[in-house]
């Protein structure tokens, strides 16, 4: 048998193959470009950016022009792109759309000190989405610079059924009004109890509410009878931080609640949870001096379990499985129909 040298030959084998690789691919694409527009729209909605749906125009003529029909829109500005780069990036791919409803509407921007008209592009981007009735839409700005003025056209909107907002300064004039919304998500953001309430009453078919490291509140008091799942993920009030503290939760009607991350407070204290079935508990709580801080932590972690009796499924996180260890060292009797998993995470105070 003839046995070929390292080197010899083997070019034009490689070249075979890819030329045979090549013949596979362009039958493969020839028979996912014979599917319909619904179906290609499908596949180009599940890629991760737009920019990812723009490449696809270079396969054939019969994708060159699909994705401007594409009904979700994500923009993300990222690596060493300028902020005018990417502006106008957008402002090129908004022109060249032609869908007429979006699903989903995403822009997760890094801000650019300095740079004048920043606000009112995301301004113009947002007006375009409302235009086109967007239901999902998803604005992540830097945590870092909490400036940007939501425009009062943006509270009242009966499209939206999923919003995720980080970064952003609301102050709506008059009530609210999001009458199809179901599952809220703020992130860094400044909310007092009016503006809660505000939330929730104009939020008749709210299921999800998720606020994350936002402050300015010292009651959350969630007495919507369609708010069935609430997180509350960090806190930290940047206005007030060396203060003290207490934040209560008031949800009667809730069914699912999470807590979780750094808690920059002295003290968490639910009132009326009577109708939670499932808890999560994964906090710790920062604000406390060294010499209280494992009381502090102990005795708040017994009113939790005090008022979470009830539940069916309570899940401890590692944060506070080092709570539920001291108190088992103390001896404490946690009641009967509390089961807690075993906790295998490893972490240090």
């Amino acid at each position: 048998m003839e046995t070929v040298e390292e080197g010899q030959n083997q070019p034009k084998i490689r070249r075979k193959l890819r030329k045979s690789e090549k013949i596979v691919v362009k039958g493969e694409l020839d028979r996912i470009s014979a599917l319909p527009d619904c179906l290609l729209l499908e596949i180009l909605s599940r890629l991760p950016t737009t920019k990812d749906s723009i490449r696809t125009g270079t396969l054939s003529k019969r994708w060159n022009h699909l994705w401007t029909l594409v009904p979700n829109l994500t923009f993300i500005h990222g690596g060493r792109q300028t902020w005018p780069d990417f502006a106008l990036c957008v402002d090129k791919t908004l022109n060249q759309c032609r869908q007429l409803k979006l699903k989903k509407f995403h822009v997760c921007s890094r801000y650019s000190r300095g740079f004048v008209g920043f606000e009112s592009h995301i301004n113009n981007w947002i007006r375009y989405a409302l235009r086109c009735n967007v239901e999902e839409f998803n604005l992540t700005l830097p945590k870092e610079k909490q400036t940007f003025l939501l425009d009062q056209f943006f509270f009242i909107n009966t499209c939206f059924t999923d919003l995720k907002l980080q970064a952003c300064v609301f102050t709506p004039i008059g009530a609210i009004s999001w009458k199809n919304l179901r599952s809220l998500c703020i992130s860094f953001g400044k909310l007092n109890e009016d503006l809660i309430e505000n939330i929730l009453s104009g939020s008749p078919l709210l299921e999800t509410l998720e606020l994350k490291f936002c402050y300015g509140f010292r009651k959350m008091d969630i007495t919507s009878k369609s708010v069935k799942k609430l997180v509350l993920s960090g806190y930290l009030d940047v206005d007030n931080a060396i203060d003290a503290h207490i934040i209560e939760i008031n949800a009667p009607y809730v069914l699912s609640l999470t807590i979780e991350g750094n808690l920059w407070l002295w003290k968490l204290l639910l009132l009326n949870v009577s109708s939670l079935v499932e808890v999560y508990l994964n906090y710790d709580i920062l604000f406390t001096w060294d010499m209280t801080r494992e009381e502090t932590e102990d005795e708040m972690f017994k009113g939790f379990i005090l008022k979470l009796r009830h539940v069916k499924e309570l899940k401890i996180g590692v944060f506070c499985s080092l709570v539920l260890s001291r108190l088992q060292t103390k001896g404490f009797i946690f009641p009967p129909n509390m089961k807690f998993p075993v906790v295998t995470d490893s972490y240090q105070h």
